[in-house]
């Protein structure tokens, strides 16, 4: 039971960078993580952590230890779900790794469903906008937006699809008009959402319909860049989802972030025509796990419950407001 409770612990901080939040992750005083570790290290005979005041880093020996570590926790992990999914009641710990404002628009009721159905089942949610390293940060399973790179050892299914659209409020198109063609965007306030790349262009494709414009298929329109002003700028979408309620200007949002805003009129799609930001981002949100994980009882209720929260009649309203070619995803 030490030798794993050393183990265990030590991998937490080396997946965390330090003792402190090893100690919050795994419910322990910070004295008792050092102490574990510091005996992981005597028993071995190894520096495992270089330590300092501001970080903890792997050792060359360390490094080799932790990763083959893992992939004992990952086996144990395993044994446990053939054993825990034979009985109809969940029990243990689940982790999910989510971004923050699909969190909390999503995960809080199915989070509720499932603690109800099985009280026995702890839910550790990390909530956090940048992609979350499943082995490392010992997640079960992450919600990814965007389009994923296929992985030998990784499933991901897809739950929904993910569109951007253009939209305001009907008080600051009144006020401002509405746009006609994406240069019109030039002259109005903008709510733009901060990538990690730091780009301010906003791309769009004329998509009037399946078929294309005029003879040309929907895939080989040119794609229009436009550099817009922005008055707002946030790495969060619910801000400026409520920034565009506001008044405050024109943003571009994610479909399932503002569908029941556009189904009650609080927003109105602008350039309804054109798709949005044309390209792998466009491609869905999908559920992350381990493929030695795909028989985990908690994972696939998890998963199910979650399709079915966003298999909801508001998004599909959304969608239908102004048709997407098929053809032109990537």
């Amino acid at each position: 039971m030490d030798r794993f409770a050393e183990i265990k612990t030590f991998c937490t901080v080396a997946a965390s960078g330090g003792f402190s939040s090893a100690a919050r992750q795994l419910g322990l005083a910070t004295s008792s993580v050092t102490r574990l570790v510091d005996a992981l290290e005597e028993r071995l005979g190894a520096v495992l952590l270089n330590r300092s005041t501001r970080s903890v880093t792997l050792t060359d020996r360390g490094r080799i230890y932790y990763e083959q570590s893992l992939r004992v926790l990952e086996q144990l992990d395993a044994a446990d779900d053939s054993v825990l999914d034979q009985s109809s009641e969940l029990c243990g710990v689940l982790r999910i790794a989510a971004p923050v404002t699909f969190a909390a628009m999503f995960l809080a009721p199915v989070v509720t469903q499932l603690r109800t159905r099985h009280p026995r089942l702890m839910l550790d949610l990390r909530l956090s906008d940048a992609a979350a390293h499943l082995i490392d940060e010992s997640i079960d399973v992450a919600i990814r937006i965007g389009s994923l790179e296929p992985h030998p050892n990784l499933i991901a299914r897809r739950l929904t699809g993910h569109e951007r659209v253009l939209c305001a409020s009907p008080a600051y198109l009144a006020a401002r008009g509405t746009p006609q063609h994406p240069a019109d965007l030039a002259g109005h306030d903008c709510l733009q959402f901060v990538f990690a790349d730091n780009r301010r262009i906003w791309r769009m494709r004329r998509s009037d319909g399946i078929g294309g414009v005029d003879g040309v298929s929907a895939a080989d329109m040119p794609v229009e860049e436009i550099a817009v002003h922005a008055v707002i700028q946030a790495n969060n979408g619910e801000v400026l989802r409520q920034a565009a309620v506001n008044g405050m200007g024109i943003g571009m949002l994610a479909d399932w972030l503002v569908a029941t805003d556009l189904r009650e009129g609080r927003l109105v799609r602008v350039l309804a025509g054109y798709q949005i930001n044309p390209g792998p981002m466009d491609v869905g949100l999908h559920a992350l796990y381990q493929s030695n994980r795909r028989g985990s009882q908690k994972i696939r209720m998890f998963v199910d419950l979650l399709a079915d929260c966003l298999a909801q009649p508001e998004l599909e309203e959304a969608r239908a407001l102004a048709p997407l070619s098929r053809t032109m995803r990537t």
